[in-house]
């Protein structure tokens, strides 16, 4: 089950905050049930409209006037509500239901991961380019499959195989994984093939920062055993250090450091033993939620290189990632490409020599044509794609989306004498008066043209005109809409865009100065404020 924000409606339909105290919220009701009750109304339409909106602001009161559907719908909201109804006979307690709601979500996802069952692979491709052309010089090809096979325990099958110029093999493994307790696990590994062993491994949490383990594994070729040690610490919120230890044949001792920041993601690593020595020191970027960079040196008794390359997200399933590397052995290029668990490799080298002339072209080549590729052609292709899978989104529920503007305009009508009493006194005194309030796609407010609120290809608008609800709800000059609290939930208001980001953008006047707002679905509103006076001011009488 999703996790999701509680959009707090019931408290938009009241026009509350959601630390409103039970004084407010009954005269909340109080106030709305004035403005909605049908026999405050004279046609039969304006009383069928009034029936219906009053009916909501009563369903509303009757959840956030008992303690308990309140605190229930604050944690979980509907969802909460409906599940509550679900479980039988009343729940005496708070606390019981809440327990009882989390122990069927709990039951929900245990059932969810059982059900899953996760398949990767990866498939590399060396090639070497020669004077004759490029030259295929080895695969390889791995496959795993995992599944958790009970509630504290998972099954992982794997293999692979590697084909060079003259010689193949592969290897097979199988891997359990047991979850002893909340602080403790142990691992068991089998593999057969070009490197057979069997090996077990257990970790346990020590305290809230640090973690330790201790492994054995058996080599069934040469009889040699190993015995690992590793300690994992939490040095601070954003850094974690670790040491393993090695006694065998692959004697040694490694110590790492690892740094993350909100977008990036630094770490080192140190490995001595007597076959030698080597350091790694690896820096991560986010430039964005689809790019990111990666920087990676290594210096030791087998290599010395240095890997820049970077991974672009095409679609939510795929990735395309290019990276250089530049060494002693020579100068390679990696291209990547992911989709969902498969990754597919081509490794190609360029030259099996160091050369700075090829090197400074494999470094500056690949960045021009990226960056010429982007501005030319992924920016304006991926730009198109959201344009048409945004139209796409509206045509679809373009039905439902016109039958929630008539619902809001409906409301906006018994609204509508009020509201402009209250704006007519307000524009005499030189009060707050809205003068313009659009509610809707971020994208279309964002931009810097008009946004039409008439239907285009048969598609209602992605905004909806509020400048009614909001002159409405001004009391003693001031309007304030609550944290917190989704604002197509408000009377008056709905969802013009499905599934898209929202703003509502307001142009108002105080004290005949013009102000201009823009802010989240989510987000409190408090008008006027000074921040909002715009720079070129013009007079409204």
């Amino acid at each position: 089950m999703d996790e999701e924000k509680p959009d707090g409606e019931l408290y938009a339909l009241l026009h509350l905050s959601p630390e409103a105290s039970d004084e407010e919220i009954r005269r909340a009701y109080r106030q709305w049930a004035q403005v909605y009750h049908p026999d405050k109304h004279q046609t039969p339409q304006m009383q069928g409209i009034a029936t219906e909106s009053f009916q909501k602001i009563r369903e509303a009161y009757e959840v956030l006037s008992d303690e308990r559907k309140r605190k229930i719908y604050d944690l979980y909201g509907t969802e909460g509500l409906n599940s509550g109804m679900e479980l039988g006979p009343k729940v005496k307690s708070v606390d019981e239901f809440l327990k009882e709601f989390e122990k069927l979500k709990k039951h929900r996802q245990e059932h969810k991961k059982l059900d899953q069952v996760h398949q990767s692979g990866s498939l590399v491709v060396n090639i070497a380019l020669a004077e004759n052309g490029p030259v295929l010089r080895g695969m390889t090809s791995a496959t795993e499959l995992q599944a958790r096979i009970s509630r504290k325990s998972s099954l992982v099958l794997g293999g692979n195989i590697s084909i060079g110029q003259e010689l193949g093999g592969g290897t097979l493994s199988a891997l359990f994984r047991h979850q002893i307790s909340s602080d403790a696990d142990v691992e068991i590994l089998a593999m057969a093939g070009l490197q057979s062993l069997v090996s077990i491994q257990t970790s346990r949490r020590l305290s809230s920062h640090a973690t330790g383990g201790i492994g054995l594994s058996l080599s069934l070729i040469n009889r040699t055993v190993n015995l690992t040690n590793s300690w994992t610490r939490q040095l601070s919120d954003t850094t974690e250090g670790s040491i393993q230890l090695v006694i065998g044949p692959e004697t040694g001792v490694s110590v790492a450091l690892q740094r993350h920041g909100e977008r990036d993601l630094g770490s080192t690593e140190l490995k001595v033993g007597p076959s030698g020595f080597g350091i790694m020191a690896q820096y991560h970027h986010e430039f964005s939620g689809h790019s990111q960079g990666r920087l990676t040196g290594r210096l030791g008794s087998t290599a010395v290189e240095v890997e820049i390359g970077g991974e672009r997200r095409i679609s939510s399933q795929s990735a395309l990632a290019m990276f250089c590397t530049i060494g002693i052995h020579g100068i390679s290029y990696k291209f990547r490409f992911s989709r969902g668990g498969q990754k597919f490799s081509v490794p190609i080298l360029l030259t099996p020599a160091l050369n700075p002339l090829i090197a400074t072209g494999a470094l500056l080549l690949p960045t021009s044509i990226y960056v010429l590729l982007k501005s030319y052609v992924i920016k304006p292709y991926f730009l198109r794609r959201k344009e048409v899978k945004r139209r796409e989104r509206r045509s679809s529920s373009a039905a439902q989306i016109r039958e929630a503007r008539a619902k809001a305009s409906k409301a906006q009508l018994l609204l509508k004498n009020v509201a402009d009493r209250k704006r007519d006194r307000q524009l005499k005194n030189g009060g707050l008066v809205i003068k313009q309030a659009i509610y809707g796609s971020a994208h279309d407010l964002e931009s810097n043209f008009d946004v039409s609120l008439e239907e285009e290809d048969n598609v209602p608008p992605p905004v909806l005109d509020v400048t009614t609800t909001l002159n409405f709800l001004v009391e003693n000059e001031q309007l304030q809409l609550h944290d917190g609290v989704k604002k197509s939930g408000l009377i008056g208001f709905c969802d013009p865009c499905p599934g898209e980001r929202k703003k509502l953008k307001v142009i108002y006047t105080f004290r005949n100065q013009q102000f201009e707002v823009v802010v989240g679905d989510f987000d409190e509103l408090t008008i006027p404020d000074a921040a909002h006076l715009q720079a070129k001011n013009g007079s409204y009488g």
